[in-house]
């Protein structure tokens, strides 16, 4: 529980220090007067407890695939049972890649809005430090993202510790407020919200759309289930974030009641002045874990979609020797810094970024609740008519969000879908490219039984040891097999062609990771199946073929592999561009070699032109 809350709640518990302020100081806000100030708090207090309380914690969180969570892992869930080529699977595919694309998007702008909100907060002593917000701000995330090859698990025994030092800030400081004034509870009543929205209509709209801001880590909770459970996740919220986040709503609504001037940074505004600076303190190392929670998540990601064949190979590090999911990625870890360090300053402050925050996070929620729907049915045995239910009904208020955030594309809102659509393309290029090139070499692939005849036929001499080929397909000739045989006319006594599959689901167990096929001539075929959370090692595969085979020695071992070089072709199956671009991606691929942890010193590659 102590672990969940230091990594899961870090985005939302960092929410209150932007939030209020931008309902009323921000773009679309609305005058500081009594009834819009226990109007919003109704909004948003109503909001937590529909969206998160209700939506995720309660009912996504049981939608789990074997224990993980997230939008991949439910995607998975939900193309399950249905026909590789079936129209719904196609657009469910599009969705749960599209959702997961918006993320990345939020993995950029979250380390930004928390780390310039919580430093923002030495404006409210003196106005020396304003010149400095956005220097200081990226040089906090320089530490943060230059820290990351260390692994999260140096900290981790202390993320729990400091975020429960925040939350139980938050309600104090929240207490605080309520006590200036005590009718500021009236907000928990939904009635002031909804005379707020019938009160002002269309401005009401627009304030919706930064009342979501107050949500936007709710995602988290469903991502990190793998890492923690469902129960601790839970216990989490209502034992903690959840009580500490609404007082601290309320009682800066309190503090403005009081003294509607402090609306240039409430939350500031409410811990007296002898604590400003120990409070900035706390606020930039929450933002920090806010921060982290979100990059970790984004290597997650990556990592799931490399696997389901989304993403080329990109190098991994497992951080932790007792944690499987802290993992490391340098090259994802150097493009998010540079692209949240651009945003810091081509933004500038917390509330330019408050503009573009929210409406990548709206998409993304709305998506999970469709897919949230197949889930249901399939995992949680709900009836036709309850999962339709629910989910219109999470559906129609995550659409009000969204439509609210739409209004921000032209003042920043373009910037995470603009993130996401770039790598929406780079996902599906990849993923076209790879079938077209599947599909070209299987053109080229001679049928097993054809090789085993021409053995039969024409005897070839074998040499001592095992030669390993690595091959895509499960059936047919690897071309590595064919262009070796072709060129240097040997064989070695046994062949083990190893063919790695991904399933649907996030691990898969040790009896079912290895299927073996055997065949005349001391050849053997190997199918290993893993799932989107694990990372295929071939030499781990290897000690369980030497339980079949307890004469295999590693030490006689050649490892061959098909390196393709992508070449334009005069009638072209996709479009220029689209194919340099699959080129430039497949050219930039981690190598199978480091991917798949094979020995330097065995392995043999043979290059081939693939026209695409």
């Amino acid at each position: 529980m102590l672990g969940a809350l230091g990594v899961v709640y870090g985005d939302i518990g960092t929410s209150p220090l932007y939030t209020i302020k931008e309902c009323f100081a921000g773009t679309h806000g609305v005058p500081v007067d009594p009834a819009n100030v226990v109007g919003v708090l109704s909004l948003i207090v109503w909001t937590i407890a529909l969206i998160v309380c209700v939506k995720y914690v309660l009912f996504v969180l049981r939608a789990d695939n074997r224990g993980e969570g997230g939008i991949l892992a439910m995607l998975a869930l939900a193309i399950t049972g249905t026909g590789q080529q079936s129209r719904r699977r196609a657009i469910m595919l599009a969705l749960g890649v599209f959702g997961a694309a918006l993320l990345y998007g939020d993995g950029i702008i979250t380390p930004c809005i928390t780390v310039m909100g919580a430093l923002e907060g030495l404006n409210v002593a003196t106005n020396l430090f304003e010149p400095y917000v956005v220097p200081m701000s990226v040089g906090v995330m320089l530490v943060l993202f230059l820290f990351q090859r260390h692994g999260t698990g140096r900290v981790g025994s202390v993320l729990g510790p400091v975020m429960l030092l925040w939350f139980l800030t938050l309600a104090v400081l929240g207490v605080r407020g309520i006590v200036m004034q005590p009718q500021v509870l009236q907000a928990l009543l939904p009635w002031h919200a909804v005379g707020f929205v019938a009160h002002h209509g269309t401005t009401s709209f627009l304030v919706i759309g930064t009342v979501f801001l107050a949500v936007t880590g709710a995602e988290a909770l469903y991502a990190d289930l793998g890492h923690f459970g469902r129960r601790p996740i839970q216990w989490a919220w209502f034992g903690v974030a959840c009580p500490a986040l609404l007082l601290n709503y309320l009682g800066q609504g309190g503090l403005l009641l009081r003294d509607p001037t402090t609306i240039e940074n409430p939350f500031f505004k409410l811990v007296p002045a002898f604590g400003l600076y120990p409070l900035v303190a706390l606020s930039v190392l929450a933002s920090v874990i806010a921060s982290q929670a979100l990059i970790t998540g984004t290597f997650s990601i990556t990592m799931q979609a490399i696997q389901l064949g989304f993403l080329p190979r990109l190098e991994i590090r497992h951080t932790s020797e007792n944690e499987r999911g802290q993992i490391y990625m340098p090259h994802v870890n150097w493009i998010l810094m540079v692209c949240c360090i651009t945003t810091c300053i081509g933004f500038g402050s917390s509330s330019a970024l408050a503009s573009a925050y929210g409406i990548a996070v709206t998409l993304t929620m709305l998506i999970t609740t469709v897919l949230f729907y197949f889930a249901a049915r399939r995992v949680l045995g709900w009836s036709r008519p309850r999962a339709v239910v629910t989910c219109c009904v999470f559906g129609l208020f995550e659409l009000v969000f969204f439509l609210a955030n739409a209004l921000k594309v032209a003042h920043g809102g373009w910037f995470p879908l603009m993130v996401g659509a770039g790598i929406v393309v780079v996902m599906f290029t990849w993923k076209t490219g790879r079938a077209l090139l599947y599909q070209r070499n299987s053109t080229a692939m001679l049928s097993m039984d054809a090789f085993l005849q021409s053995l039969q036929e024409h005897p070839i001499h074998r040499v001592p040891g095992t030669a390993v080929y690595m091959a895509g397909s499960a059936s047919g000739t690897p071309l590595a097999l064919l262009h070796n045989l072709k060129h240097n006319k040997v064989l070695h006594e046994n062949l083990l062609l190893v063919t790695i599959q991904s399933a649907e689901e996030p691990r898969v167990s040790r009896e079912d990771r290895l299927r073996v096929e055997r065949m005349p001539g001391g050849i053997n075929r190997l199918v290993a199946v893993y799932g989107f959370m694990e990372r295929p090692r071939v030499l781990e595969l290897l000690k369980l073929w030497k339980q079949h085979e307890p004469e295999f020695r590693i030490s006689d071992t050649t490892f061959f592999l098909s390196r393709e070089t992508i070449v334009p072709a005069k009638r072209r199956s996709m479009s220029l561009w689209r194919t340099v671009l699959f080129a430039f991606l497949q050219r930039n691929a981690q190598p199978a070699t480091a991917f798949f942890g094979l020995p330097l010193n065995r392995v043999v590659e043979l290059g081939v032109q693939v026209e695409l």
